[in-house]
């Protein structure tokens, strides 16, 4: 599969109160930035469209959250702080204001940048819902009902419980629980080798990292999204039946301003499916 093309640079960045947040890029460095906040335990190193980046002048950022990757762990941090680090690294790597896709479990804290102001726009593509808020009161059943109560009630126990995840059983995890559209991409040879090796470098210290931000996640995500104003967009396959319980529908109503666009061919694995549609998209 094409579009999971090793990045072309890595680095390392400092923050103001010392720790270190791991970062790439693909594509020209004088291009226009586009931060990607990638999906559930995924390291830095998983992009979308990388043959397309040069064509279309494209300077694609992605960014380890704490803890996962070569990020330092920030085990108390919120939802909201992802937005603090990423002003400091876009101010030091020279890419402010990019646009900014957050995709599955990274679309809180793709949200938490708009709502801070640092996005010129927003592409949330097979988002992770916010399944922890009230909207979505008595629309979930069996184990995720579980777990999301948990995390509202006893975070610290949920956080327990993710820790016993890996690497190998987040994939058989997502492999699992997806349809046969998107089975295809994340068993398909190249694809699956470059999510294999995301996954590893992504616990590459632990599994304390996937488990805060799944908290995070799965929590009512404290975020003022009435304070977001640049253009957004919300992405959702018609097949993707793991990311939201009405696939957007009352995500979009929440946002201002924000459109949904529904992909009758698509599934939760969007981002690398329909990469040149959403690519040539952000650079209009």
């Amino acid at each position: 599969m094409e579009g999971v093309a090793s990045p072309e640079r890595l680095g390392e960045f400092r923050l103001a109160d010392g720790r270190t947040l791991g970062w790439s890029e693909w594509g020209p460095v004088d291009g226009r930035p586009v931060l990607l906040c990638p999906g559930a335990a995924t390291s830095r190193r998983l992009g979308f469209g990388t043959e397309l980046v040069h064509p279309l002048g494209v300077r694609l950022v992605s960014v380890d959250r704490p803890g996962l990757g070569v990020s330092t762990p920030a085990p108390e941090r919120t939802i909201a702080d992802f937005a603090v680090d990423v002003e400091q690294l876009a101010e030091g790597r020279g890419w402010t204001s990019p646009v900014v896709i957050g995709n599955s479990q990274g679309a809180p804290f793709a949200l938490a940048c708009a709502v801070a102001g640092l996005a010129s726009a927003l592409y949330l593509v097979s988002a992770a819902d916010e399944i922890g808020s009230p909207h979505f009161a008595g629309m979930l059943g069996g184990h995720l009902a579980t777990v999301v109560d948990l995390c509202g009630r006893n975070p610290r126990a949920a956080y327990e419980q993710f820790l016993s995840f890996d690497a190998d059983s987040v994939r058989k995890m997502v492999v699992e629980n997806s349809g046969d559209r998107d089975t295809a991409v994340y068993t398909d040879p190249v694809f699956d080798a470059a999510y294999r090796e995301a996954l590893r470098e992504g616990f590459a210290q632990g599994a304390g990292g996937y488990a805060t931000d799944t908290v995070l996640a799965m929590r009512p995500w404290q975020l003022d999204l009435d304070r977001v104003s640049c253009p957004v967009e919300i992405w959702y396959g018609e097949e993707d039946t793991s990311h939201s319980p009405d696939n957007g529908v009352t995500l979009t109503s929440r946002v201002p301003g924000a459109s949904r666009r529904s992909v009758p061919d698509g599934g939760g694995s969007l981002l690398w499916t329909h990469s040149e549609t959403l690519l040539r998209r952000v650079t209009t």
